[in-house]
C-alpha cells in the first residue's frame, strides 16, 4: 500500500500533513509521499507524524514546468529538501506564483469580483499559493459555489481571469532535482497529454511515468505501462489526494504501488 502523490496544506490540500500522515495510516498505507505544488515546507511534520504512526515518508515535491505553453507537471522524489540550489529553486517558483496570484486578483477586481488576496498571500511561511486557493477565496467571497465553478467560469484557461503560469523547462526540473538526489517521474501524463515530449524527456534523465493516478482509467494505465517500457522508464503513481471534499475524485487508499515498483523508481536515484 504506497501512494506517493499527496497533498498538504503547505500547498493545496486541505489537511495539515501531520492529519494527513494520520489518515494515511488508518488506510492502511504503509509508505506515502507528500508532494505540495513547488514546496517542502510541510515535509519536516509529516516526517516526525510518519514516524509516530510507524510509516515510511519518501521526501517528495510537484514542479510544474512549461514547453511550448503546455503544463508538464513533475513529481520530484527522494529530493534532499536542505540542498541550498533546489531550496532556491523552489523559492523562485513560489514567487512566480505570487506574481501569479497578484495578477489574477487584478483580473477578479476588474470583473466585479475582488478577493482579499493579501489575506490569501500572508504568513505562507515556505508554502504555496495557487488557483486553488485563489477558488476557496472566491468561495468564501460568495462569488462560486466550489473550486470546480471557481476554476470553470473564473480561473481555467480560456476564463476571464485566467493567466498563464510561469515556469521552467522540464529538463531544468529534472537537471535540478537530480543535482540534490532526487529522481523525477512525469506526473498523471493521462491528463496533460504530452506523448510527443516522453522521449525526449527519457533522453534528459526522466526516471519515471506516473502510471496510476486517480484519473487513469486501466485502458490509460496500460497504455502508459506499455510507454514506461518502451523507454526503460520506471512506474510511479499515487491518488493526488487533496482532501475530503474531493479533487478529481481521488480517495486515499484506493491507488497504490508495489513495493517492487517503488524498488525500482529508488534504484534510479543518482
Amino acid at each position: 500500500m504506497i501512494d506517493l502523490h499527496l497533498h498538504t496544506t503547505a500547498s493545496d490540500g486541505l489537511l495539515a500533513p501531520a492529519a494527513l500522515v494520520a489518515r494515511a495510516a488508518a488506510c492502511g498505507l504503509s509508505t506515502i509521499s507528500v508532494t505540495d505544488h513547488d514546496t517542502t515546507a510541510g515535509l519536516a511534520e509529516a516526517d516526525e507524524a510518519a514516524r509516530r504512526q510507524g510509516i515510511r515518508l519518501v521526501s517528495g515535491v510537484e514542479i510544474t514546468a512549461i514547453h511550448e505553453k503546455r503544463d508538464v507537471h513533475m513529481l520530484a522524489y527522494f529530493v534532499d529538501p536542505s540542498n541550498a540550489a533546489f531550496a532556491g529553486f523552489l523559492e523562485s517558483q513560489r514567487r512566480d506564483r505570487l506574481r501569479r496570484v497578484r495578477q489574477i486578483a487584478d483580473r477578479l477586481a476588474a470583473l466585479g469580483c475582488p478577493i482579499d488576496d493579501e489575506s490569501l498571500l500572508a504568513d505562507r511561511k515556505g508554502r504555496s499559493v495557487g488557483r486553488p486557493l485563489i477558488a476557496d477565496a472566491l468561495i468564501a467571497a460568495g462569488r462560486a459555489v466550489d473550486r470546480d465553478d471557481a476554476f470553470r467560469r473564473f480561473l481555467a484557461e480560456g476564463a476571464p481571469a485566467f493567466v498563464p503560469r510561469p515556469g521552467p523547462r522540464p529538463e531544468t526540473v529534472i537537471a535540478v532535482a537530480r543535482q540534490a538526489g532526487g529522481v523525477v517521474s512525469l506526473a498523471h501524463p493521462g491528463l496533460t497529454k504530452i506523448d510527443d515530449l516522453i522521449p525526449f524527456l527519457a533522453t534528459a534523465g526522466l526516471a519515471s511515468l506516473e502510471v496510476r493516478h486517480s484519473d487513469h482509467d486501466q485502458a490509460t494505465e496500460d497504455r502508459y505501462r506499455q510507454v514506461a517500457a518502451q523507454h526503460g522508464l520506471a512506474v510511479s503513481g499515487g491518488s493526488d489526494f487533496h482532501g475530503d471534499l474531493g479533487h478529481r475524485g481521488a480517495v486515499l487508499g484506493q491507488i497504490t504501488i508495489s513495493e517492487q515498483e517503488l524498488a525500482d523508481l529508488e534504484s534510479r536515484r543518482p
